[in-house]
Parts: structure tokens; sequence; C-alpha cells
């Protein structure tokens, strides 16, 4: 830990996982399609998702209560079936970059679906945004948009798997000295864009001594992401890229999960998802990022571990901090999207079209 007894936020959100180097498993090989139509008639899925498993099967779940049968399809055949509720796994299927799932009912029209991490040698919490239900019944489409860590350790492989995948643009939320250290790596032909979050903005805190105090810390600075003037130009920046176009974008932060974290927090809530969804989403780069937060912890003696561990965490009160701040500064979320992402209603409304299936 540094002797300094002041640091900047930028500081917190980047130092801990610039200390963890953990992979993620090995990339796969060959492409997978994916399905961009915009149907009309209701998805009847109230739940659903894929898990890719470490013996390299899938498990499938859903919830359809109006339907009475539900094929899954893979590879253009049906690979299993089940009634309105099922749990299904699926195994032998070609080595992919990515295995996509078509959940089929009976009645109404299927959801496709995908493993929600992408496997990089280079990160740990590379994700799609996608894959979640609405709360009028659409789903966000999966294989549009992205949310990851740190791009710098990307390999040959990743590189290649990732311009196989569509990324297009990638949205760098880092610090300048964050960019200086560790430089992104990109999929050829894809376009750089820097959407610095907190900047100079970058409030300076205490270098905190307690874990009370470290919690304190992430709480305020996820306010500084909601109303500071250098969060708000940079969030405008990745939304009005996202309404231009919102296939084969991804964003990122250093680890991944703060200023990451609520960039698809806003994009979630702004298309529909239910708050308790977006919470789930936010929190799981806790479960993605487990290995990589305890190599770290691990490497410091007890005590330090103890401050250190609420910034390498993502937390309830953490998330409700920002979402309290947009509250407290414009009065609402429609007023947020409007005031701090600079999105009116015929932009949200073309995010949705674009977005949203069902």
């Amino acid at each position: 830990m540094t002797t300094k007894t002041r640091v900047t936020l930028a500081c917190a959100l980047s130092a801990a996982a610039l200390l963890t180097g953990v992979a993620a498993p090995a990339a796969t090989a060959a492409p997978a399609g994916h399905h961009h139509g915009h149907p009309a008639r209701a998805i009847p899925f109230t739940a659903a998702e894929v898990t890719a498993q470490d013996d390299g099967t899938y498990e499938v779940t859903w919830k359809a209560p109006s339907v009475r049968e539900v094929a899954v399809r893979a590879n253009g055949r049906t690979v299993a079936t089940g009634g309105s509720t099922g749990k299904v796994t699926v195994s032998g299927l070609p080595v992919a970059d990515r295995q996509w799932f078509d959940l089929v009912p009976d009645r109404g029209e299927r959801l496709r679906l995908a493993d929600r991490l992408i496997a990089l040698d280079g990160t740990v919490n590379f994700r799609d945004a996608g894959g979640y239900r609405t709360e009028d019944g659409q789903w966000v489409r999966m294989g549009a948009v992205y949310r990851t860590d740190s791009l710098d350790r990307l390999t040959d492989a990743d590189l290649a798997k990732l311009k196989r995948l569509g990324i297009s643009v990638d949205y760098d939320l880092r610090t300048a000295s964050e960019r200086a250290s560790a430089p992104d790596r990109v999929p050829a032909g894809a376009r750089y864009v820097v959407a610095d979050v907190l900047g100079a903005d970058s409030p300076v805190f205490a270098l905190p001594t307690t874990a009370a105090e470290a919690g304190q810390m992430m709480i305020d600075g996820e306010k500084t992401m909601v109303s500071g003037e250098n969060a708000k130009a940079a969030y405008s920046t990745v939304f009005s890229g996202l309404v231009r176009d919102a296939d084969g974008v991804l964003y990122h932060c250093t680890a991944g999960k703060d200023r990451t974290g609520w960039a698809s927090a806003a994009l979630l809530t702004a298309l529909g998802v239910p708050r308790e969804t977006v919470m789930a989403d936010y929190l799981a780069s806790n479960e993605y990022r487990a290995e990589a937060n305890a190599a770290a912890l691990a490497a410091m003696p007890v005590a330090q571990a103890a401050v250190y561990k609420p910034m390498l965490d993502v937390r309830a009160e953490y998330l409700d901090s920002g979402f309290a701040e947009v509250e407290d500064a414009y009065g609402s979320f429609a007023r947020y999207e409007r005031k701090a992402l600079g999105l009116d209603a015929r932009e949200v409304r073309r995010l949705k079209a674009d977005l949203l299936v069902g």
C-alpha cells in the first residue's frame, strides 16, 4: 500500500485490479451466429439462462408459465425438450466461440441466449450486457453490447475471437494514467474511444485506515459517477454511441465493476430492466472476480487485506448510493437520462427498439 496520505478515487478503483493477474478460461475457436431479428410476437419466458459448465456442458433453465412445451435448439437441431419449467444439461456440442441456444415455445416467440461470460485468456470479467427480461416482458438482446475489465492483457487469440464476435467499438472509461500504464489491445478494425469517467474530477479522499472508511469511500465514489462533470460527459459519449449503433459495443474500466458497473446499471434501467435484476448483474462481478480478488488479498498482510477488501468488492450499498444520487440530483431516472446522459425520449425509444426483442 502506498505511504501517501491522500488517494484519488481513480487510484482506489484501479489499484485493486492492477494487483491481480488471474486469467479467465482459455478461449474457444469457432464463431457462432447471432440473431438480430425483432419479433412481433410476445416472448413467453419469464426467466431463462444459459450457463457453461467447467466440463464443457451447458445448463439451460427457463420458466414459461403460459406454454406447454419448450424445445431447446443449438446449431440448427433440437438438443432437449421440456415443459413450462425446465432445467436441462446439454453435452456433446462442437467447440465454438459462443454456444447459442434457441428456446422455442409451442406458442409465442423464441428466445436466443448464450452464456453471459466471454471466456478469454486476458480478462476475468468480460460478459454480455444482455439476456435480461424487462418489466414489460421484453428481453435485452444478447450479442450486441459487452462490458469488461481491462483489455491490456488480451492475447492474439483473444483479439481474433473478439473480431469474430463483431466487436467494433471500445469505450475506455479509465483515467489517463490508467490508459498509459495499461493500454488497451483492441481487435483489428475496432474503433477506440476515450470516455474518461473520473479524469480531473476524481475526488481526493484520505487513504482509508479501516474497512468502514474504505466502504464509505466507494459509496461516495459512486455518487461522483452519477453527478460528476467528467462522468456525465463520459457516459453521454457511450450512450450517444449506443443510440447510433449498439451492435459490437464494449465499455470497460480496470476491474470492470465500478465505472463499468454504473454504465450497465444505467443502460439496463433505461431499457426497463427491474432494479433487482440490475443489482444482480452489478453484484455478479463478485463472482467473476472472486479468484482474482482472493489472490490480491492473499498477497497482503491480514490487517491490510481487511481494509482493502471493500475496494475490491461490489456491494449493494455502492450501487444503491448511485441510484440515490440520481434521485437527489435529478429527481428521477428519466431526468437523469435527459440532463446527464443527453438522451431525449426519441433516443431512448431508438435504444429500446435496437436492443429489446419480444
